[in-house]
This record gives structure tokens, C-alpha cells and sequence, in this order.
């Protein structure tokens, strides 16, 4: 069963108990990704690393074979 065909079928499930229909799909992918990114850089801060530019500085580095400040 496709994420669409469940999506209906709950759907019809919910109009025949009277309840609100669940969410379209994809419809929070968005948010999602944002809180996704949210969390990460808040683990980063309590590890002790920094929030931004940690992929950048390591490519960087791995690249040109030294240390780059920011």
C-alpha cells in the first residue's frame, strides 16, 4: 500500500468516526528539516563545537591540508 492510498484510507476512517482528517503527506517536511537542523547545531553547541560552518571548515581543510579560523 502506497503512502497515498493509506493517506485515504485513514482519512475515510476519520470522516466515519467524526474525527479531523491526519495531515496530507509531506505536508511538515519543512518543519521537519528545520527542527532537524535546529537539533544538530544545538548538539554541536553542547559538545563544544561550533554551530555553523563545521562542514565547510572541514572540507576546507581536508582540501588545502591546513587549519582555517573563523
Amino acid at each position: 500500500m502506497s503512502i497515498t492510498q493509506q493517506y485515504f484510507l485513514d482519512a475515510y476512517r476519520a470522516a466515519q468516526h467524526g474525527e479531523p482528517a491526519p495531515p496530507a503527506p509531506g505536508s511538515h517536511d519543512w518543519q521537519v528539516a528545520r527542527e532537524l537542523r535546529d537539533h544538530r547545531q544545538f548538539r554541536a553547541v553542547v559538545a563544544g563545537h561550533p554551530a555553523h560552518g563545521r562542514i565547510r571548515e572541514t572540507l576546507t581543510r581536508w582540501l588545502h591540508g591546513r587549519r582555517v579560523s573563523c
